[in-house]
């Protein structure tokens, strides 16, 4: 015991006496020291004794030696606590209250001042005090909780904490059913029903939570679960404790030269992981109980801090279930990895996709057959798949620039999500341009493998015409933009046609490339693709008989080679050419097309579409 620790004990001693002074017998001279942790007072056997069983038995234990010291060192609530005992047995009155009767309850089991070693006796009026009057009322359990942070295991062992745990679970239950009872009302046609918009005043209790430790607010939560509290108000007293507790502590990231800084900080971290996983472990399983940006704070603090695997993955599992809400800054997480690592977190990025994924699948299995309608173009769980794919686009070109993220990691996030998932490839193109000018050593391989990603049917015709411009595309994507943006080019020209009749060159590539295939679930793109496979079949068939009729020109040409002159040929070969048109229309409005029968099947095409 170093020299400022005897002067601290010390003044704590004298305290003590000076606090004796007031109220024991001055006159009679005192024949017993009881030494606590923190103090020492100069007190009489018999007023102890008569209400102390613990003393009683020491005393007897030493009459022979005749026992003058009594060292009580293991306490609870040290010497503010053995004062009042003290105070108890010699008659002094003082007022039991919130703030000292879990101290009085734990004291008083210690001392053994029960019935058995005096008429209401201390043990007696302390549980009075506990059952009549803190466990009517909420707040009041809150504050006794808070003087048990100091008092357990002893307050656990007497059932204090579990007393006032359940009766806070009761009231608020009690709370909620009042406040959901004062929202019903009757409607025009005489039903009643609830009000949705009104207040819920149910929930005021929440911020009074706020201010327990972390383990008595695991358990008052465990018990409002039992008792049936609705998950959304859980969520709600989840998000607001973790607001408090987390953001009040120092961060962990200030960096320090000093040891002693570190070793508190190291302290802080462990308090600040303990919490985070425990919030963790009692959110609801309902969806939609806490905003997914919070879950998305719970996370970063999850991986900033080290916290358990299983924490984590419970985290993700839960984002991917509503990911459709997300928004970018949320899936933006920062890497707390060394400097040569990428800036964003892609990794968990990746798992929270696969869970949607995965999500998505079995919900797709669960449907029965009489119900394929429900995935169609307008369902909710396809309008998901669409924001996500967006979302997921838009966090590719952000995390495009980085130019420590590898190729891998970029083509994974990529391809997670199903094709049809994407409308439009316009995002996607963006996202990978972006990664083709941050990452200029790519090889041609690479960048092929890259590009095979984009379906450049669904470009629109402004990312058409910047990826046909485009000199970091390889050139084999280059050539299947131009080879799309003039088939789009040519049946719009078909289009603005009225008079024709004929549907325009390559259908097929056209309703592939559009809008209605890409919002397709699977069951309704199956049947589309086996139409388009028809009508390919149908276009194929003319294209065969269009060869021949060349072929039969070709002869013609050479017989007219033989038997006319060069001016004649030419003139033959021009006027030849100019009643061919390979894409099955003429240039001049009167002029027909090849063959009688290929109009017959263009207009069996169009009846069957």
């Amino acid at each position: 015991m170093d020299r400022g620790e005897k002067q601290q004990q010390l003044s704590l001693s004298k305290c003590s006496r000076h606090r004796c002074s007031d109220w024991i017998f001055l006159d009679v001279p005192s024949d017993i020291t009881i030494e606590v942790s923190g103090g020492t007072f100069a007190l009489h056997k018999f007023p102890l004794v008569s209400r102390s069983g613990r003393i009683r038995k020491l005393i007897a234990e030493h009459r022979d030696s005749d026992i003058s010291r009594v060292e009580l060192l293991s306490l609870p609530g040290c010497a503010e606590s053995f004062e009042l005992a003290a105070k108890f047995c010699y008659g002094v009155n003082f007022e039991i209250t919130s703030s000292n009767v879990a101290q009085l309850c734990c004291v008083s089991d210690y001392l053994e001042m029960t019935e058995d070693y005096g008429k209401d006796n201390l043990g007696s009026r302390a549980e009075a005090y506990l059952d009549g009057v803190v466990c009517k009322s909420l707040e009041i359990c809150v504050e006794v909780l808070q003087q048990c942070e100091n008092l357990l295991p002893l307050a656990d062992e007497l059932k204090i904490v579990s007393r006032c745990t359940d009766a806070i679970a009761s009231k608020a239950c009690v709370e909620q059913i009042a406040s959901s009872f004062s929202r019903l009302e009757y409607s025009s046609s005489g039903r009643l029903h609830m009000n949705k918009q009104a207040k819920c005043d149910g929930d005021w209790w929440i911020e009074d939570l706020s201010v327990l430790r972390i383990d008595l607010y695991q358990r008052v939560i465990s018990a409002m679960k039992c008792r049936g509290v609705r998950p959304e108000s859980i969520g709600a007293s989840l998000v607001n404790y973790a607001q408090k507790v987390l953001t009040k502590k120092p961060s962990l990231w200030n960096g320090s030269s000093d040891p002693k800084v570190d070793l508190v900080i190291s302290s802080i971290g462990h308090d600040q992981r303990l919490v985070v996983e425990t919030i963790i472990s009692l959110l609801p399983v309902e969806k939609l109980v806490v905003p997914i940006s919070f879950l998305f704070g719970l996370l970063r603090t999850a991986v900033m801090l080290d916290c358990t695997i299983s924490c984590r993955l419970d985290l993700e599992r839960r984002i991917g279930s509503q990911l459709d809400l997300a928004t970018l800054d949320d899936l933006l997480m920062p890497s707390f990895r060394h400097a040569g690592d990428t800036l964003f977190n892609v990794d968990t990025v990746h798992r929270i996709l696969v869970n949607f994924s995965q999500q998505e699948d079995s919900e797709d299995d669960m449907e029965d057959s009489s119900a394929y309608d429900s995935d169609g173009p307008q369902s909710p769980s396809h309008i998901s798949l669409l924001k996500v794919a967006k979302l997921v686009d838009n966090y590719l070109a952000e995390i495009a620039a980085d130019a420590n993220l590898k190729l891998t990691k970029f083509m994974v996030i990529a391809e997670t999500l199903p094709a049809h998932a994407r409308s439009t490839h316009d995002g996607l193109y963006r996202a990978i341009d972006i990664f083709l000018k941050a990452h200029p050593g790519l090889s041609d391989l690479d960048k092929k493998k890259l590009c095979k990603l984009i379906d450049f049917q669904k470009l629109s015709q402004e990312a058409g015409s910047h990826a046909a411009q485009n000199e970091r595309l390889p050139l084999q994507s280059i050539v299947q933009v131009l080879y799309f943006e003039q088939l789009r080019l040519r049946n719009a020209l078909w289009y603005s046609c009225p008079e024709n009749d004929h549907k325009p060159v390559h259908q097929a590539w056209r309703i592939s490339s559009g809008a209605l295939s890409a919002a397709m679930s699977p069951r309704d793109n199956y049947a589309s693709l086996r139409r388009e496979n028809r009508e390919l079949k149908l276009e194929l068939t003319r294209l065969r008989m269009r060869l021949n009729d060349l072929e039969k020109e070709h002869v013609c040409m050479k017989k007219d080679m033989e038997k006319s002159s060069s001016n004649k040929f030419i003139s033959s070969f021009s006027k030849k050419m100019s009643k061919l048109n390979f894409f099955g229309h003429n240039s001049s409005r009167g002029s027909s097309s090849p063959s009688k029968h290929s109009q017959r099947i263009d207009s069996m095409v169009i009846e069957r579409t």
